[in-house]
C-alpha cells in the first residue's frame, strides 16, 4: 500500500517520540504539520525558522533515524517555512503558507540569507596604495576563509574610506566561490535588536545556536557595540566558538581596536590575535582611477579639467568623491547644462567648505606671478600688457574664489582698481573658462596651487 504524506510523517512522529522526553516533543514536534509525500521525498511545515534550527541542532539524529525507517534509505526530508500573516503574502495580495522552501536537517546544509550587498565586488573596489595590504589579504581571505593567519580581519578607518565595500566584496567572492558556505552580513543595531527579541523570548541559546551554523561572520562599524553589556557579552561567546571552528570574523571600525570605547577588554585583546588593517584617505592617482571608474558605470565623460578640479578638491572620503560625479551627471542632465569647471565649482561648494581664512591676496598673487615668471608688483601696475593684464585678472579671479574679500577689498589689493574693473576681471575670465580649454587647464592648475596653500 503507498503511504500518503500524513501517515509516513505521523509514523515518523512514533519513533522520534519513542527517542525524546515528552516535553520536547510536544515542544518541538506536535506544531509540525506534513504537507505532502513526492517521489521518497517527505514535506513538513515547521512554525517559524527558529524551530527549524533548533531541529537542525538537536534532533538531526531522530530525524535521520526515522526517515529512515520509514522512507528507506532514498527517503529524504524538506520542509517550508510558515511565516508570520505580513509576510506571507504574494505581488497579488494573496497569502502563501507555503513560500521560502528550506532544504531540512541533516539532508541539506541550512542555507542563511547574507545580507550582501551584490555591487560591492573586488573588481570595482579600486586599489592604491591607501588600501594595498587591506585588499589583498582580502582576496587570501575570500580564497581560503577561515584558513589563514587573517582570523579575524579588522578593517578600520575613517568615514568614506570603503571599509563596507570591502567588506562585502569580501563576503561576494566568498560566495561565488563556494555557494554552500554561509555568510552574514550585520551591522550592531540588527545584532542587538536580535539579542532584545532573543531576551524577551527567553530563546537566547537558540539565538547562539543558530549562528553556529554560519561560516563567515561580517560585522559592520563595531565600535556601536560599545557600552552594550549583553550584546559584548554575546558577541563574545560567538568570536570564541567561531575562531575555535576556524570561522571567519571579518570586522569594520572607525578607529584601531584600542581605542575603541566603552568595548569588552576580552573582546580587544582577541582582535590583536589576527589582522588589523587600516584604509587612508586616497591619493591623487587613486581618486583619479575611482573617478573614471564611476563615470565609466555611468556612461559618460567629464573632461580631464574637471575630473582633475573634482580630485583636488576632494582629497579624504571616497563616498563624497563619487557623489560630486554623480550631482554634478545629475545636473548637468536636469539643467541641460556642459560639463565644466564651473558647474563642478558649484556642485563641490556643497561638499566642501574651504578654509578661507587661511588664503590671502597675496598667496593668491605669489603662485599666479610665479606660474606667469612676474615681478609680483606688475600684478598691482596699470601695464596693459597682455601677459599681465591676464595674470592680473586671473588673481582676481581667485581671490573672489577663495577669500571672503568684496570686489572693493579685492581691488585695493592690485593698485586700488575699482570694483567695476574687478567684476569686470572676473567675468572675463569665466567666460574664457567656458571658450579656451588650454586656459582653463591653467587655472585649475593655479588653483590645486592656491589649494595647496591651505594644507601647508
Amino acid at each position: 500500500m503507498k503511504l500518503d504524506h500524513i501517515t509516513a510523517w505521523n509514523e515518523c512522529l512514533s519513533i522520534i517520540k519513542n527517542d525524546i522526553s515528552e516535553k520536547s516533543f510536544n515542544t518541538w514536534f506536535s506544531p509540525i504539520k506534513s504537507v505532502k509525500l513526492d517521489n521518497g521525498v517527505l514535506t513538513i511545515q515547521v512554525p517559524n525558522k527558529m524551530s527549524y534550527e533548533w531541529l537542525e541542532a538537536k534532533y538531526i539524529m531522530e530525524l535521520k533515524k526515522a526517515i529512515l525507517n520509514v522512507l528507506g534509505s532514498k527517503g529524504r526530508l524538506e520542509y517550508k517555512l510558515s511565516l508570520d500573516p505580513d509576510r506571507m503574502r504574494t505581488k497579488s495580495g494573496k497569502l502563501d503558507k507555503t513560500i521560502n522552501p528550506f532544504a531540512i536537517p541533516g539532508i541539506k546544509k541550512v542555507k542563511i540569507a547574507s545580507n550582501l550587498n551584490p555591487n560591492y565586488r573586488f573588481s570595482n573596489y579600486i586599489q592604491g596604495d591607501c588600501n594595498k595590504m587591506a585588499r589583498s589579504a582580502g582576496i587570501a581571505i575570500a580564497n581560503k576563509p577561515g584558513e589563514t593567519s587573517f582570523n579575524p580581519m579588522i578593517i578600520y578607518g575613517g568615514v568614506g574610506l570603503g571599509k563596507t565595500h570591502l567588506a562585502h566584496a569580501i563576503g561576494n567572492e566568498i560566495k561565488e566561490k563556494n555557494p554552500q558556505h554561509n555568510i552574514l552580513y550585520i551591522t550592531p543595531e540588527e545584532f542587538t535588536n536580535k539579542i532584545v527579541k532573543a531576551i524577551k523570548e527567553d530563546t537566547i541559546e537558540e539565538f547562539i545556536k543558530f549562528h553556529r551554523h554560519i561560516d563567515t561572520l561580517i560585522l559592520d562599524d563595531i565600535q556601536f557595540l560599545g557600552g552594550r553589556k549583553k550584546s559584548l557579552e554575546i558577541f563574545f561567546n560567538l568570536f570564541n566558538i567561531f575562531h575555535q571552528n576556524n570561522k571567519q570574523i571579518i570586522l569594520t571600525s572607525d578607529s584601531k581596536p584600542k581605542d575603541l570605547k566603552d568595548m569588552d577588554e576580552r573582546l580587544v585583546s582577541r582582535f590583536k590575535w589576527g589582522l588589523i588593517a587600516d584604509l587612508q584617505a586616497p591619493e591623487f592617482e587613486t581618486r583619479m582611477a575611482i573617478i573614471e571608474e564611476k563615470l565609466k558605470d555611468e556612461e559618460v565623460v567629464f573632461p580631464q579639467a574637471v575630473k582633475d578640479y573634482i580630485c583636488f578638491n576632494i582629497t579624504g572620503n571616497i563616498r563624497e568623491l563619487e557623489g560630486v560625479c554623480t550631482s554634478i551627471i545629475a545636473h548637468a542632465n536636469l539643467s541641460d547644462r556642459e560639463v565644466n569647471i564651473e558647474l563642478a565649482k558649484e556642485v563641490i561648494q556643497k561638499f566642501v567648505s574651504f578654509n578661507n581664512k587661511k588664503v590671502s591676496i597675496e598667496n593668491i598673487k605669489t603662485v599666479v606671478a610665479s606660474h606667469y615668471r612676474l615681478d609680483i608688483e606688475l600684478l598691482n601696475s596699470k601695464s596693459r600688457k597682455r601677459e599681465i593684464v591676464l595674470a592680473r585678472q586671473i588673481s582676481m579671479y581667485l581671490a573672489r574664489e577663495f577669500t571672503k574679500h568684496s570686489l572693493e577689498s579685492i581691488g585695493s589689493h592690485f593698485g586700488g582698481k575699482d570694483h567695476s574693473t574687478v567684476m569686470y576681471s572676473i567675468n572675463t575670465v569665466k567666460d574664457l573658462l567656458h571658450h579656451d580649454d588650454r586656459l582653463s587647464e591653467v587655472v585649475t592648475n593655479l588653483e590645486k596651487e592656491v589649494q595647496f596653500t591651505l594644507k601647508n
